[in-house]
């Protein structure tokens, strides 16, 4: 078969919609080779992330060929490009970002979507009117003409059919795995070298993602400062350390911590590149994960995958990345999550079974299963009349 991938994110996107779009192109390269894959990206000088897709050597990549493109790359992606698909006889393409091009029906090749989430539609308070606007016209769009959807949870596809009343015969879940780095050993000197270059605690319950109010870092700090109000000296307080990107929101935790006189049990890291990433899951105690709702949650599954108790809250999708063995609390109750955290934290056997239950759980989200989900996608794909 000849698939063509969108790849803009894949070759420019360092983060959640760049990450699923090398591990969707990694997995199938790898699991079923004998197909042939081509990336269609807008700007060849704009692709510093494709070097992170090991079988690059064996892929086609595609970049507009003529100047007036070069020069509109935006507008070739979701305009120029279908007749790109045609003249490369592609006889299936996937959107993995949410979009299909415009012009999609143009280039006579079967379609395939994959929605993330519809947050902008459920929490319509974190985003901007216009970007709400574009994003619904885009996404039920490309839901209505492509062959098949892909939802990356059955969160993400009742939501889907909720709010878009698509039919939930034409949605299938397919789930996202981790880097496989994740599952690696690090050897103990690589373990300690990071611990020395970002000084971390001894001890420390981690949180990655972005520090945005949807990802409620709030609870977190409000756990710590409960703990503290029942009487925990400071020493005693296992330390929160947050790795991300540096925001107003950053400001306000950072306030709410002085006010509470927590600064020194509540760490902000930037700039960590990814190399460094599966040390910090191997050097953490528990791992905390507040956020209000998730497309998915890598996060909490590359916590169970490195081995690592975690933490995340109810009312999206956080259990199906966790799995039944984590532990879930309410986004608003600081009480459960200060509980949570020193159960993780301090209470033995249920830490080993959290993290023993939790790599059980991860084995479902292996490369070959998942590669096979989506292969069988894009079968009913073609088979579609």
């Amino acid at each position: 078969m000849r698939i063509g991938f969108d790849a803009k994110r894949a070759a420019q996107n360092r983060t959640g919609l760049g990450n699923y779009s090398r591990f969707v192109v990694r997995i199938l390269s790898q699991a079923e080779p004998a197909n042939d894959y081509h990336l269609y990206t807008p700007n060849a000088r704009r692709t510093p992330y494709l070097g992170e897709i090991p079988t690059l050597g064996a892929l086609h990549l595609h970049t507009p060929c003529q100047a007036v493109w070069r020069r509109l790359g935006s507008l070739w992606r979701v305009w120029g490009v279908a007749s790109d698909l045609r003249r490369d006889a592609i006889e299936l393409y996937h959107g993995l970002s949410n979009e299909l091009p415009l012009t999609i029906g143009r280039a006579g090749c079967r379609s395939v979507v994959t929605i993330h989430d519809l947050i902008f539609i459920h929490c319509p308070e974190y985003y901007h009117p216009i970007d709400r606007m574009i994003y619904n016209y885009k996404f039920r769009r490309a839901c209505r003409v492509a062959d098949r959807v892909i939802a990356v949870s059955e969160f993400t596809k009742r939501e889907l059919v909720h709010y878009y009343g698509i039919d939930e015969g034409k949605v299938d879940v397919v789930y996202q795995g981790c880097d496989p780095a994740f599952a690696a050993d690090i050897a103990p000197e690589a373990l300690a070298d990071v611990s020395r270059r970002y000084s971390l605690p001894p001890r420390f319950v981690l949180y990655v993602g972005s520090i945005e109010r949807r990802k409620n870092l709030m609870l977190a700090a409000r756990a710590v400062a409960l703990m503290a109000r029942r009487g925990r000296q400071a020493a005693d307080i296992v330390p929160v350390v947050a790795v991300g990107r540096h925001t107003d929101y950053e400001d306000e935790l950072r306030s709410y911590l002085r006010s509470e006189g927590l600064e020194q049990s509540f760490r902000f890291v930037h700039g960590v590149p990814f190399a460094d990433l599966p040390a910090f899951y191997r050097l953490a105690t528990a791992f905390v994960y507040p956020s209000r709702i998730e497309g998915f949650g890598i996060p909490m599954l590359e916590a169970i995958t490195s081995g690592l108790p975690a933490i995340g809250c109810t009312g999206s999708c956080l259990e199906e990345a966790g799995g039944p063995h984590s532990i879930y609390v309410d986004p608003d109750d600081a009480g459960a999550m200060a509980d949570a955290i020193d159960t993780a934290c301090t209470d033995g056997p249920r830490r080993q079974q959290m993290i023993d239950r939790g790599r059980e759980y991860a084995a479902r989200f292996a490369d070959s299963r998942l590669a096979a989900d989506l292969m069988a996608v894009y079968r009913k794909a073609m088979a579609h009349g």
